[in-house]
């Protein structure tokens, strides 16, 4: 995710503890999910976990975006 943008995610990471949190959960969710699906999960909670990850995906592009802006990069 996002591999042209890692150094600004490494970054935020350390300088914005709500980024640092919002990308840590998406990736909680990404091995959640992974799981699950192996597991034969639960259909509907593994659609629920990707919504979930989905809106913590734009609002981690959103945050990239804004940093970009925000330092003319």
């Amino acid at each position: 995710m996002f591999h042209e943008d890692r150094d600004v995610i490494a970054q935020l990471k350390q300088d914005d503890a709500r980024f640092a949190k919002v990308f840590e959960r998406h990736n909680a969710l990404d091995e959640e999910i992974a799981s699950l699906a192996k597991d034969l999960g639960d259909q509907f909670e593994i659609e629920s976990k990707k919504k979930e990850k989905l809106k913590l995906k734009d609002e981690i592009y959103n945050m990239i975006i804004k940093y970009k802006k925000d330092n003319n990069l």
